[in-house]
């Protein structure tokens, strides 16, 4: 399934991307930058989270879980 983007909360930029969507004006968020340094730098934040737990210790990861369920339960929509 494909991703949808996310619409902005403010609604003048809204309107901002609607028109540059309708247009085909859009800034490309990767040009300009080095096709190379865009992979090490995905790769490295892919291997990050494996390593950060691997360090942390069963009540660090506890916690941490914890902490990200709270955040998800307060973000769901009433």
């Amino acid at each position: 399934m494909p991703k949808r983007s996310k619409k902005p909360a403010d609604l003048n930029r809204l309107a901002a991307a609607i028109v540059d969507e309708a247009t085909g004006e859009g800034v490309d968020p990767d040009e300009g930058k080095d096709p190379a340094a865009v992979a090490r730098g995905r790769k490295g934040g892919k291997e990050g989270g494996k390593a950060r737990a691997a360090k942390m210790t069963p009540e660090e990861r506890s916690e941490a879980a914890k902490k990200a369920a709270k955040a998800r339960w307060e973000r769901q929509p009433s």
